[in-house]
């Protein structure tokens, strides 16, 4: 077994589309658009790996809850790993100059992971490890 996709709800679907593309290095597919439900989406996927997929949708009468997204009872983050510690760092200094929220600076904790916490342009919660 494995996870084929995870799937976010999005306010702005072609922002959520570029920010993932320009910094994690995603691919997306053409825009699929169910114009009956209001309903858009695009499944993103790395270059190395395609089967894992991130589903960024959008719908008009879904609810926004305003409340801190990794605080949230549920999913808490989405985490990508970079491959070293120095690209961990890189990236999470060039979303600091680039005006993102880190939630959480470069280290290492507990259970042995060197990563940070980066908020996605809506507020979800990316641990960037190594």
């Amino acid at each position: 077994m494995k996870f084929e996709h995870m799937a976010l709800w999005c306010r702005n679907l072609e922002v959520m589309r570029s920010f993932y593309m320009k910094y994690f290095a995603m691919n997306s597919n053409e825009k699929y658009e169910n114009h009956a439900k209001k309903y858009a989406s695009y499944f993103l996927s790395f270059d190395t790996d395609s089967s894992t997929r991130l589903e960024l949708m959008q719908r008009p009468d879904c609810i926004d809850n305003n409340v801190t997204r990794g605080m949230l009872m549920g999913y808490a983050h989405l985490a990508v790993s970079v491959g070293s510690r120095e690209k961990v760092d890189q990236l999470t200094e060039k979303l600091r100059i680039d005006g993102y929220s880190i939630v959480g600076e470069p280290r290492t904790t507990g259970d042995g992971y060197y990563e940070s916490i980066v908020e996605d342009p809506e507020g979800n919660w990316i641990e960037i490890t190594e």
